[in-house]
């Protein structure tokens, strides 16, 4: 289905069951949707909605001055299109980042949350990113042409998506999560090099009623690496309520 928020097409899957709290499910940066088609299939008495956040995926691709912001507006859009009231939001990395703030601002959408390997969180700056930027810094004080090179992520968006990307790495929601009084579970790979553990520690202890599951074996996709546990945290967290 097509979601039309201010001029832009937006795809979603709304599997809609009678009577039950819908699960949403959001993806993180680069992906799309089916990267939850073995969680929704766990819960085939739930409806189940899975967005595709342009650019990505089915979504539109020429998408012009979004911000993390724009993401969040437009999620509340179309719950609002859909009668979606209340639900359990689920996000990855990227989607991580809209359940934070939506958590915060507009907490009556959010029965519970879970967090898996969720952006949003302010890194430790590493000698060699700030002798980047020192670099950076002098270069263009000397108008010299200095450019160095991004993340993967970063490279392979257009010159407009790059401005969109700038503009959510660098916006750090520390002050959301402390605003967040929903349930919440955190489920972290061990080994997430993109966001590291210490995030995960962190935002466990700005979310007051949240609890931190590690997977040992898994990395930033640690549900896509460690399935059978995974869905077993989940299962166990919406039993317990």
């Amino acid at each position: 289905m097509i979601f039309n928020y201010n001029g832009v097409k937006v795809y979603y899957d709304y599997r809609h069951k009678n009577n039950s709290r819908p699960i949403v499910l959001l993806h993180g940066w680069a992906r799309d949707g089916s990267d939850f088609d073995g969680l929704s299939s766990m819960f085939k008495d739930r409806s189940i909605l899975t967005v595709d956040f342009p650019p990505f995926g089915q979504s539109q691709k020429d998408v012009l001055g979004w911000n993390i912001y724009t993401y969040v507006g437009m999620l509340m859009s179309l719950c609002d299109h859909l009668n979606i009231e209340n639900a359990d939001f689920v996000g990855h990395s990227f989607g991580g980042r809209i359940v934070i703030i939506l958590s915060a601002v507009k907490r009556s959408l959010v029965h519970s949350c879970i967090l898996i390997d969720s952006a949003g969180m302010r890194p430790r700056r590493s000698v060699k990113f700030r002798l980047r930027q020192l670099k950076l810094s002098i270069a263009r004080k000397l108008h010299l042409n200095y450019h160095p090179k991004g993340s993967a992520d970063y490279e392979a968006l257009s010159p407009e998506m790059k401005k969109t990307f700038k503009s959510i790495v660098n916006t750090h929601l520390e002050d959301y999560a402390r605003k967040m009084p929903m349930r919440t579970l955190i489920i972290w790979g061990e080994k997430d090099n993109e966001t590291p553990l210490y995030m995960a520690r962190r935002l466990n202890r700005l979310i007051k009623n949240s609890q931190l599951k590690i997977l040992k074996n898994g990395s930033h996709f640690s549900f896509l690496e460690c399935k059978f546990e995974f869905f077993s945290c989940v299962e166990k967290f919406f039993m317990e309520e």
